[in-house]
């Protein structure tokens, strides 16, 4: 680099971290340990003076992978306070003279926290790109629980908290349980919180242990559900595994949902549980199982009617469910409470002496504040199509085309606070017919995919060719997916109609 643009780059750089925090909330610029301030390309491996005015013009500085701890040693007088803006870099892929990568990553991890710096973790596709794919799944668990211990852990701060533990990919699609597509799929934005993984062993000599893992040969809903296996020794009555971290002021009235199935012959109790904080002010009013028939119980007063939502909301609480699933649900009366802790246990059945080992498949975890359940769910609103194109289907031999082939952007209004994602639907083509006026028939709709923003394009979708006077029809169906997991009858989805007509020769 030139040393006029050497010169300007520290005013770029504040320049552009300033507006980055204006636009991006909680954006960051990381300086890069690569230009020197004489503009040489000389990486350094270590924040020094030589490269220090690039650290205090932006957020923070990303070193070079080549680091031994002498250089740790040094930076901890160059940061001064700002230690946790030094993100030390570590390769993954352990290229060079490096402290530790691949499953020795962990040493590089130690040394930087012994040390007060971040860390930046290049590369952590070194796991899939070099190692057995068949794999993958258990060599990623073994990786990141290996750093466990060294990474902060995101407590979920806000409720509803809802996760099917879905990757976001899968080999089929499942809704609640019913089957709907079948063959590989992949959408990132259909992930959803993932655990905290590894094995967790009972301390002393019992012998019991618990492990989760994702999976993909079965869901509740999306692709994956939670593997988890274990072992209650008969020393102890139970074992337990910690899900989620939870950092969350708790309303005076909470709901908990899981769904799960144990698979083959265990004879082993499930349940959730959670920890609370701010102990001493703490007051836990009571806890009850909740069913279809005892909905009417969350209000000071008796419900003849509960609220539509809460009714759909505990409609299978208690019942065994599609697939061999089960749900159980709860409410929790809590004042002045610090929700902590979410975990799952299992307990040897009354009577029983033996060692019990166990799997488990959990599907879905609610935690949900009961004043959403009480409010009614908003409308889709204002659909509308955009960037409209016809296009004739190509045809297997002579004469006009067989069909039309439509793409478009559909728009429409929706909270999405409220809603997990969007299924976006169509009715069969009736083009070639006279345009119905009525409601729709019990046809059932084609499944189109998901939207997890307030839109949806749409690419060549194949619709019959309207008849010579006569209209054609193409139904749009927007299916709110609420957070709380329960479905919305059709007769509450937005719709849109296009209707269309060939032109005239």
């Amino acid at each position: 680099m030139k040393l006029a643009a050497v010169g300007n780059m520290p005013h770029f750089l504040q320049y552009l971290t300033t507006q980055l925090h204006e636009r991006v909330p909680g954006g960051l610029v990381l300086w890069y340990d690569s230009v020197v301030s004489n503009g040489q390309l000389k990486w350094q491996n270590e924040l020094n003076e030589h490269n220090r005015v690039f650290f205090d013009s932006c957020d923070g500085f990303f070193t070079n992978y080549n680091w031994q701890e002498g250089h740790l040693e040094r930076m901890r007088g160059q940061a001064g306070e700002r230690q946790a803006d030094v993100y030390v870099g570590v390769d993954v892929f352990a290229r060079g003279d490096v402290v530790g990568g691949r499953f020795d990553t962990h040493k590089s991890l130690e040394l930087i926290r012994k040390h007060g710096f971040s860390a930046a973790l290049f590369a952590p596709g070194w796991v899939y790109e070099c190692l057995e794919k068949t794999e993958f799944f258990q060599n990623q668990d073994k990786f990141w629980s290996l750093l466990a211990r060294y990474l902060p852990t995101h407590s979920i701060c806000s409720l509803p908290f809802v996760t099917s533990f879905c990757m976001g990919m899968g080999t089929r699609r499942v809704c609640y349980g019913q089957e709907e597509a079948v063959g590989p799929w992949y959408h990132p934005s259909a992930q959803e919180i993932q655990p905290l993984f590894g094995e967790h062993r009972l301390e002393g000599d019992e012998g019991g242990w618990v492990k989760t893992h994702s999976c993909l040969a079965d869901a509740w809903n999306g692709g994956s559900s939670l593997l988890i296996r274990g072992v209650v020794p008969p020393e102890v009555g139970e074992v337990a595994v910690r899900l989620f971290s939870l950092q969350v002021p708790v309303p005076p009235r909470v709901f908990l949902s899981m769904v799960y199935k144990l698979e083959g012959p265990s004879k082993v109790r499930v349940a959730l549980e959670l920890t609370t904080g701010d102990a001493g002010s703490c007051h836990i009013g009571g806890i009850w199982a909740l069913n279809a028939e005892t909905s009417s119980r969350h209000s000071p007063r008796p419900l003849r009617v509960p609220p539509t939502k809460l009714a759909r909301w505990v409609g299978h609480c208690g019942q065994q469910l599609s697939g061999g699933w089960v749900q159980r649900c709860y409410e929790v009366n809590l004042r002045g409470c610090l929700l902590g802790d979410l975990l799952v246990s299992f307990s040897r059945l009354p009577g029983s002496q033996e060692e019990e080992s166990f799997i488990c498949r959990l599907g879905e975890i609610q935690v949900v504040d009961a004043k959403s359940l009480l409010a009614p769910l908003p409308q889709v609103q204002a659909i509308s199509l955009s960037h409209v194109c016809w296009q004739p289907a190509a045809s297997s031999g002579e004469g006009p085309p067989a069909g039309l082939l439509l793409s478009c952007t559909l728009h429409w209004s929706f909270p999405l606070s409220h809603v997990r994602c969007f299924r976006l639907h169509c009715f069969p083509e009736t083009g070639g017919g006279p345009l119905s006026r009525g409601p729709p028939g019990p046809e059932k709709p084609k499944l189109l995919g998901l939207a997890f923003v307030n839109q949806y394009r749409i690419v060549d979708l194949a619709v019959a060719a309207a008849g010579p006077g006569q209209d054609g029809r193409v139904e749009f169906l927007v299916e709110p997916v609420p957070r709380e997991g329960f479905l919305v009858p059709q007769a509450e989805w937005g719709r849109a109609t296009v209707r269309y007509s060939m032109p005239s020769t």
